[in-house]
């Protein structure tokens, strides 16, 4: 009888450790991206064999979107699981305080166990970086305004372009972590955002010199002057339309300027591609979770813009992909609408962790092991709050069907599309008698949602 007992208290422990097994989690962020400059959304000139191999062997969420299409403000929220308005973080303000700070996924990560490191871009203003990671390095273009701006950091004697030097870090970073403890990896690339002090815009490593070179990239999605005209004037006279013009206004600039934009999210996929192998190499691979996100959406031309910033799907619709080589071996598109903020609680459920009751997103991982999982959400909120006359502020709703959204302190009119019959967003309904009585429920989902976020009162 000892014996027996012996022998099943054996398999508990065995069972047990198991169940124990953290899985390493590793978050790649790109800077710009669009949601279609990706493979496995159809796009049949870019080339992202890893990225599109991670979402052909996980799950690839096809509507995901940005809360707040502006990088700063998205990547508060991305860190703390919280929408811009409760965060009130974006350009020009103070460091993130505290009681946000302390929410963020690599904190309550590194509090729990996990080993973390954070490297490129963090984009948001922080106090004494060591409180939420193990390791960390921070850094974005340099002040250049030429290729320096991209190649500036040195791997030994050698100056490299930040996509390699990000990628570098975080081989580097795998290569050393601890063998008794599972790790959170954050890799916040720079690219492919455009240098935007400088003439040329996208910089690329010699080896991408060839890639795409004899591609011709369709025209711009509602290029005609018409769809520029019905812009409010501020954004007419903005920051969407100067860029524009430093990267699109010409036929012959909008093909060079996608070929660069092309090659650095192509790099990016390079670097990913490096990371798998040495997580093969070091027997990781089959407990490494992937998730591959871009920041906000990217005007590529659309309407005669550029950039973000504005509630037009191109502006908030992002890449995002989750692969876990643990779940079951069936890949999965999602159409559902998911959100920058759902990755938080996301990583902390992958991670075994209760989730502050405070985040104001939701895990996604029930869609790696429920075949059948939905959300059901009714709409999003998408806000855009930073008071900056070269940028209007705008806010609004998305639902499967409908858009909403106005803009806060200029003088332009609310706008509302169909988005089953008019997916481009074309043709604003807002003002049309026989939409009123949708218009005003849309408005009233939206306010009462407002309301909710300012009356919780986080702190």
């Amino acid at each position: 009888m000892p014996y027996l007992l012996l022998f099943f208290l054996c398999i508990s422990l065995s069972l047990f450790g198991q169940e124990e097994l953290k899985p390493n989690i590793i978050f790649i962020l790109t800077d710009d991206q669009r949601w279609d400059a990706l493979g496995v959304a159809g796009n049949q000139i870019i080339k992202t064999p890893q990225m599109d191999e991670l979402a052909n062997k996980g799950v690839y969420f096809k509507n995901a979107f940005s809360t707040t299409p502006i990088c700063a403000a998205s990547r508060a929220s991305i860190l703390t699981g919280l929408y811009e308005r409760t965060h009130n973080y974006t350009f020009q303000q103070p460091a993130l305080q505290s009681q946000y700070t302390n929410l963020m996924y690599p904190k309550i990560l590194k509090d729990n166990g996990y080993h973390v490191g954070f490297y490129g871009k963090l984009g948001v203003a922080i106090d004494r970086p060591e409180q939420y990671f193990d390791e960390s390095d921070f850094y974005d273009r340099g002040p250049r305004s030429d290729k320096g701006g991209y190649f500036y950091k040195k791997i030994g004697s050698d100056t490299v372009h930040l996509t390699r030097y990000a990628g570098q870090q975080a081989q580097d970073f795998i290569s050393n972590a601890p063998k008794d403890k599972p790790f959170c990896l954050s890799v916040s690339f720079s690219a492919p955002h455009g240098h935007d002090s400088s003439v040329e815009q996208y910089f690329w490593q010699e080896k991408s010199d060839a890639l795409y070179e004899k591609d011709v990239f369709p025209e711009p999605s509602l290029g005609e002057d018409l769809y520029f005209d019905r812009l409010p004037a501020e954004v007419k006279n903005g920051f969407n339309r100067v860029r524009w013009k430093w990267r699109f206004d010409t036929p012959e600039k909008y093909q060079r300027m996608m070929r660069g934009y092309y090659r650095m999210i192509t790099e990016i996929d390079d670097e990913i591609g490096a990371l798998r192998n040495i997580l093969e190499k070091k027997g990781l691979a089959e407990n490494t979770i992937f998730i591959v996100m871009g920041d906000n959406g990217y005007f590529t031309g659309d309407r005669q813009l550029a950039d973000k910033w504005l509630m037009y799907d191109p502006s908030i619709r992002i890449p995002l992909i989750i692969f876990d080589p643990r779940m079951p071996k069936k890949s999965r598109v999602v159409s559902d609408m998911v959100l920058n903020i759902d990755i938080t609680k996301s990583i902390l459920d992958f991670a075994g962790i209760k989730s502050p009751g405070n985040y104001q997103g939701e895990s996604l991982k029930p869609y790696l092991n429920r075949p059948t999982y939905s959300l059901q959400r009714d709409f999003i909120l998408i806000e855009h709050l930073w008071k900056l006359p070269d940028i209007p502020s705008s806010e609004g709703i998305r639902t499967d069907k409908w858009k909403y959204f106005r803009y806060r302190f200029i003088n332009a009119p609310e706008e509302l599309y169909d988005l089953k019959n008019d997916p481009m967003e074309t043709k604003n309904l807002a003002q049309e008698k026989s939409y009123q009585k949708i218009l005003r429920k849309l408005r009233h989902k939206f306010t009462r949602k407002v309301q909710q976020i300012t009356d919780e009162q986080l702190f």
